[in-house]
Formats: structure tokens, sequence, C-alpha cells
């Protein structure tokens, strides 16, 4: 966060001496107001970029065996260019290296589910998908584990058809 905002502060910096350069050279011809507009023209460029570039960024830097399951795209008001072209501000990975079975239940799944979002820090979940029966369930909670495999005091949420966790986490 600190990074982007000296950059944003470099990128104004930078454009309005682009422009005073210029009008230097033109001998003065310039109007007084287009340094400081095009300094801040410049530093929202820059932020835009950040924002639409946060997503592609954060995924090509995750470890090898995270699949990303889920994505959110933004759109706000005081941001108009997002109704034409929404950016990702939040997605989920599921990290395919610690998917976990047991003999006893051969149709589950524990999985750890990793959120990302822009400006909040990484938040780990583990979850509990039942393959077989098409249904899931976040442990985070105080679920506790029988020897047999059986799980007690799971909140099984059955999700809509073709749920891209549960498919993601039984294709592995």
């Amino acid at each position: 966060m600190f990074l982007e905002l000296i950059g944003t502060l470099v990128a104004g910096l930078a454009m309005a001496g682009v422009v005073m350069a210029l009008n230097r050279l033109l001998g003065g011809r310039l109007p007084r107001w287009l340094a400081p507009v095009a300094a801040g023209c410049g530093m929202i460029g820059v932020t835009i970029a950040s924002e639409y570039g946060w997503y592609g960024r954060t995924r090509a830097a995750l470890p090898e065996g995270m699949v990303v399951v889920e994505t959110v795209e933004s759109r706000a008001l005081y941001r108009p260019w997002t109704y034409l072209v929404p950016f990702v501000d939040r997605f989920a990975a599921l990290d395919a290296t610690s998917i976990k079975t047991h003999p006893g239940q051969p149709g589950q799944r524990l999985i750890d589910l990793y959120f990302f979002g822009r400006w909040a820090a990484v938040n780990r979940v583990p979850v509990l998908i039942d393959c077989d029966g098409q249904r899931r369930a976040s442990l985070a909670d105080g679920a506790e584990f029988a020897a047999d495999g059986s799980v007690a005091g799971a909140d099984w949420r059955r999700p809509p058809q073709g749920d891209p966790i549960i498919q993601a986490a039984c294709e592995v």
C-alpha cells in the first residue's frame, strides 16, 4: 500500500514535470493550470492501472498448487469506468497441495481455502467438502473429528449446483 502511494505521487510529479518542460520549450504558451491537471490525471491513471492490475499480479504470485475458484468484481458509483469494465478486488483460492482424505470417508476432502482481498489480509479457512453429497462445511467454528473420520459439529451447507469450490476440490 505504501509503495503504491509513493508510485502515485511520483507519477503525479512526473506528469507535472513533463508539462512544465513542454511549457518551457514552447516559451510559456501553455496555461498555468495545465501542470496540476496533468499531475492529477497521472495520479488517477496510475491508481486505476494499479487497481486493474492487482488481481493479475496477485494470481501470478500464488505458489504452485493454488487454484483460483471464485472472483468478485467491483463496481462503484464513484468509479464510473468500473460499470464499463469491472475489476476483481477479491478472490478465493484453494490449496490443492493441502487436500487431505480419510480412508473411512473416501468421499470427503479437507481443504484449505484462502480469501484474498485488495487492501485486506489473507484469510485461511479449513473447509470440509462432501463430494458425494455436494455439500461443504467451514471448520473454523470448532468441529471435532472422530477416529473413523466422521465430523461432529460441522455446519453443512448445500450450495447451488456447480459450486466452483466443490468442483475444484473433488476433481483433484
